[in-house]
């Protein structure tokens, strides 16, 4: 069978403020839903292993078939509930690993050694790395085998700094997707 990793965040909220944010719900559903038409196997992924907080603005965006998928029990409970942490990951198993996005993510993502390392194995082994949206902030540290980053000379979608501006949220995340890559 073949398997992709989705990578998600346990933030919960914009750094120290108390405001929630979290996954974007539809950034895994809608990846998953297609993946799995097309015979792959998901596993989920989050920094720190355990539960994944939803962004509750994402439930409002969220589509049918999306909101079919998250109100299954095992759904809940491998892709919000219990995560694996990096440990306990296997990058050999996998043909690809996806970053999903939401505002969470940027705390989380940038720094972990354990999703990089996860990350540059499945490269390293002819697999593929993807994201969406502010999933990128996962792509920033990673490096090719010949130690130059990843995203050097290769052209990348995320979000905008414009999107953040008009998201209000320009002032509140520690960086900039769109400046970073």
């Amino acid at each position: 069978m073949k398997k992709i990793l989705v990578v998600e965040t346990n933030q919960a909220t914009y750094g120290r403020r108390s405001e929630a944010t979290g996954l974007w719900l539809g950034e895994t559903t809608e990846f998953v839903l297609a993946v799995q038409a097309a015979g792959y196997q998901v596993d989920y992924v989050s920094p720190k292993g355990g539960y994944v907080p939803l962004d509750p603005r994402s439930m409002k965006y969220a589509d049918q078939a999306s909101i079919k998928l998250y109100q299954q029990t095992s759904f809940q409970q491998m892709a919000l509930a219990h995560t694996l942490a990096p440990v306990e990951v296997d990058p050999a198993a996998y043909v690809a690993i996806y970053y999903a996005g939401g505002h969470g993510v940027m705390w989380d993502f940038p720094a972990n050694q354990g999703l990089r390392q996860i990350a540059e194995d499945i490269y390293r082994h002819g697999g593929y790395i993807s994201s969406v949206c502010h999933g990128i902030a996962g792509l920033l540290n990673l490096h090719r085998p010949d130690g130059e980053n990843l995203l050097q000379g290769k052209q990348v979608t995320g979000f905008t700094t414009g999107e953040e501006i008009l998201a209000g949220k320009r002032r509140i995340v520690p960086f900039l997707n769109q400046e970073a890559v």
